[in-house]
């Protein structure tokens, strides 16, 4: 017997034409590429989101077509998620880190017909206009006074002036929910990046679990800043979960740093915020320095890499600060586990709780994950056994784009690429990357956790481990940190800090002290870079 309810198919354009109808007066606050604060609102939004998608029908964008974007988290690109997917195209957002070749390769792999930019990446748009036959018009994100002049694209066009010669009404399509709505290129991957292409149904399914209360936790009384890029993961999918929940929405454009967060934190109330631990470590070296409070903040989301426990444990004791750890992917859309305190560990110690924040904590409803052997045999879930971790549900990802066989085993797991462990409660944590795991005398050491230790100390601004080839052992575990201003290289001081939290045989042989340690695109350390460097790194020949 089927049921008789509706059918209303998922959309993203019914998050916005949502938010105008029921929020339409909260705010959508913007730093400009100019640093200047531009202030809208859901239904100026939604209606330029309207205007935008008529310009793309006048630009000769159909259902299906990919629309590229080169820009920052800004209101106009938050228009264009909108504008793009609920006119049936497919949002594509570009890293603008990525090598130049890469962004060419994207672009030509994508077959993009448009892409709009912000002015920040005319040179790049320039550099690679020639190269990117499928692109039929550039739309620069901007003034006609600031259009950029001398440029030498061909079909160059203001947003601005597109926008002003439309109709502020759309009829926007009713698609299948399971209709192409964004594509994202992951960078965490050997050889070329590969597109997850995402859809409105795990879009929407995505943005209703992120605000669930032990989840992002986001409601309408709510100010929400994402300064994770809306061209990495599409900003964690917090454009959309603000949107859906009705939160005021403030997008710090590319302006990342200490001083500039902290800004927009106070000036505009912002309770929640998201970003990378780098970013964090930054603000939190910035008030020790200049000093000031984070009243307003309730909640920092961070994901991308491990989380040291002193950072959780600086903005709680500091600023009442909750530390909020997440793991995901691109290929999760990209929210897959989050490590929220449950109901029987409440009483305990901050300091313990801290402990379990920094872990990577329990799958969502709709998302599943298990652990493999190399064999492909499911490993048992007691906290100790560590294999590769596997995972499914709702909005992750079958394939990559353009790729015809699918990226899932017989049973519908997709391999993440991630070591892990899952206790008998269903908390995952991470160990490391299947790649950057360190085999040591037929004994596996975490370089994760040895970053963590490493990071705690009070000198130690960023660290990364990777294992060196060594003679006896096959590989040993390398140090290399960076160092708080003003602090000076001190290797057994940070030998005997790690000895307190590692077994003496998993402490590295050597400490190198370096300026800065080389990241990927999407801001997570570049282990194949260190290893190419220190591959001839000399290590003693210790008793482990």
């Amino acid at each position: 017997m089927i049921g008789l309810m509706q059918t209303r198919q998922l959309s993203i354009a019914a998050l916005i034409e949502h938010a105008a109808r029921t929020h339409g007066a909260t705010e959508v606050v913007s730093r400009q590429v100019d640093g200047s604060i531009h202030r809208s609102n859901y239904r100026e939004i939604a209606a330029r989101s309207r205007k935008a998608a008529n310009a793309l029908s006048r630009l000769g964008i159909s259902t299906g077509d990919r629309v590229a974007t080169l820009a920052w988290n800004t209101h106009r690109h938050l228009e264009l998620y909108y504008a793009i997917s609920g006119s049936g195209a497919v949002c594509h957002t570009i890293n603008p880190r990525l090598f130049l070749e890469q962004v060419r390769y994207i672009v030509d792999h994508a077959e993009d017909k448009v892409l709009f930019f912000d002015l920040t990446f005319a040179d790049l748009v320039e550099e690679i206009a020639a190269n990117c036959p499928s692109v039929t018009g550039f739309v620069a994100l901007c003034e006609r006074a600031d259009m950029p002049s001398g440029l030498k694209v061909e079909r160059l066009f203001c947003y601005e002036d597109l926008l002003a010669a439309e109709d502020d009404r759309f009829e926007w399509p009713d698609l299948p929910e399971e209709t192409a709505a964004a594509l994202c290129y992951t960078s965490g991957t050997t050889g070329n990046p590969k597109g997850v292409l995402y859809t409105h149904r795990s879009t929407v399914l995505h943005a209703y679990a992120s605000v669930m209360p032990d989840a992002f936790g986001i409601s309408a009384r709510d100010c929400v800043m994402p300064a994770s890029s809306m061209y990495h993961a599409n900003a964690w999918g917090l454009p959309y979960a603000a949107t859906l929940a009705g939160a005021k929405l403030v997008l710090p454009c590319n302006q990342l740093d200490g001083p500039h967060l902290s800004e927009l934190i106070t000036g505009e109330g912002v309770t929640i915020s998201c970003g990378v631990p780098t970013i964090w470590l930054g603000v939190l070296q910035y008030l020790a320095s200049h000093g000031g409070a984070l009243e307003s903040l309730r909640t920092l989301v961070v994901s991308g890499s491990a989380c040291p426990v002193s950072l959780i444990t600086r903005y709680r004791e500091d600023y009442g600060v909750t530390v909020v750890h997440f793991w995901g992917m691109t290929e999760l859309s990209p929210l897959g586990t989050i490590a929220r305190i449950p109901f029987e560990l409440a009483s305990e110690p901050e300091e313990a709780l801290d402990l379990v924040r920094s872990r990577q904590g329990r799958p969502l409803f709709g998302v599943e994950i298990e652990i493999r052997g190399d064999d492909g045999t499911p490993l048992p879930h007691d906290g100790e056994t560590f294999g590769d971790l596997m995972v499914r549900g709702w909005w992750v990802a079958s394939g990559y784009f353009r790729q015809e066989a699918s990226s899932l085993d017989d049973d519908g797991w997709f391999r993440t690429g991630d070591v892990a462990t899952i206790d008998p409660g269903g908390v995952m944590r991470i160990t490391d990357r299947s790649k950057d795991v360190i085999k040591s005398g037929g004994e596996w050491i975490s370089s994760i956790d040895l970053e963590n230790a490493a990071v705690g100390h009070p000198d130690v601004a960023e660290a990364a481990v990777i294992g060196v080839p060594h003679p006896k052992w096959d590989e040993r575990p390398l140090l290399v940190v960076v160092l708080k201003e003003g602090a000076r290289p001190h290797a057994g001081a940070i030998r005997d800090h790690l000895a307190s939290h590692v077994a003496k045989w998993q402490l590295p042989d050597d400490t190198v002290f370096v300026d800065e340690i080389p990241h990927t695109a999407t801001g997570k350390i570049l282990k194949t870079r260190l290893r190419e460097i220190y591959a001839d790194h000399f290590l003693g020949y210790g008793s482990r």
